[in-house]
């Protein structure tokens, strides 16, 4: 098999046992966890139901069945394309990741944009000036950041913006109250901004230090020595030689952070009220909602593993010894 269909073959096969094992894992979990999902269901109003009450919700909802069963019944359904029902939001599971994830998409879409562009600037310019006043500051904003917790950054941003100077909303993805369609582009843009402010900022110092490094090995290697030797100016080499050959691995880092970007905005999303995939995965846990939490669970394992999917895919077309081992062992001495 040639390398290239091999490689796709594998990444199939590899996926769906992933899905599979994760699916063990997380239906072990939800069974194990400590919130009970009727009375998670029930909430203010435990006390009025009585225990015919709670056997006949266990029966519609197939919990008085053995786990195995469960598990069988859960699992046929998904194959068949039924997510089940969210008990939280009264919705087809389905139709509650799929508005939810267009919400977050906007969000982590921008912070996935911006930290790709403005970290690799930053790496380009502290790789390129290392030891410099831009590089000490550079490496300063990356290291503090790149160790600091995404919710604490949300907080603080919160604070500051929101609450003491009051340029920016508190909460939500639009004005309190107001229907989703009657929110103006304006309105939806002046609750994004801290959001996308705390998953950017924690991004970006990522893929700066990650590009600082390629780029100090870029600017030691013998075509750079050329290139000054001609007369090239810093900035000319680390703009034509530099950026070029330091792009391709900082995009592949770039898609094999989005499962990071996604656990982050379950923090963001949370800290900020904001309506999307993170916050629904929370509610989730919290109610008790073992369908949407499954199902949560498996989307976001497809949606990380497509990004490490490509990141090694570009990692092949970077590198082709990657691509083909066979051949290079061959030609080898």
């Amino acid at each position: 098999m040639q390398p290239w269909p091999r490689f796709i073959a594998f990444r199939i096969v590899r996926l769906a046992l992933v899905l599979i094992a994760v699916a063990l894992v997380a239906f072990a979990l939800a069974k194990m966890s400590p919130v009970d999902p009727i009375n998670a269901y029930l909430g203010p109003d435990i006390a009025k139901v009585g225990p015919e009450q709670r056997a006949l919700i266990a029966a519609e909802w197939g919990l008085d069945q053995p786990v195995g069963v469960q598990f069988t019944k859960w699992l046929g359904n998904l194959l068949a394309g039924d997510l089940g029902w969210s008990v939280t939001y009264n919705a087809p599971v389905a139709e509650v990741i799929g508005t939810r994830f267009r919400t977050s998409l906007v969000l982590m879409g921008l912070a996935w944009i911006f930290s790709g562009l403005f970290g690799f600037a930053l790496g380009i310019a502290a790789g390129a000036w290392q030891g410099g006043w831009a590089d000490r500051l550079i490496r300063v904003y990356a290291y503090v950041l790149a160790s600091t917790p995404t919710f604490w950054i949300a907080i603080l941003l919160l604070m500051v913006f929101s609450v003491s100077l009051g340029w920016t909303p508190v909460c939500c993805a639009g004005p309190v109250g107001v229907l989703p369609e009657d929110v103006t582009l304006v309105e939806r843009i002046r609750h994004l901004i801290l959001p996308l402010a705390a998953l950017s900022i924690l991004g970006i110092a990522q893929i700066a230090l990650h590009t600082r490094a390629k780029m100090i090995e870029i600017m030691r290697s013998d075509y750079v020595l050329y290139a000054q030797a001609q007369g090239a100016s810093r900035l000319d080499i680390a703009l034509r030689h530099g950026a070029r050959n330091a792009a391709l691995p900082a995009i592949t880092v770039l898609f094999a952070s989005l499962g990071e970007l996604f656990g982050g905005s379950v923090l963001a999303e949370q800290v900020f009220a904001y309506p999307g995939l993170g916050r629904a995965t929370i509610e989730a846990g919290i109610r008790g909602d073992v369908p949407l939490l499954l199902a949560i669970t498996l989307f976001t394992t497809l949606f990380v593993s497509t990004g490490n999917t490509i990141a090694d895919a570009l990692y092949r077309l970077v590198d082709p010894r990657m691509a083909d081992p066979d051949a290079v062992q061959g030609a080898a001495p």
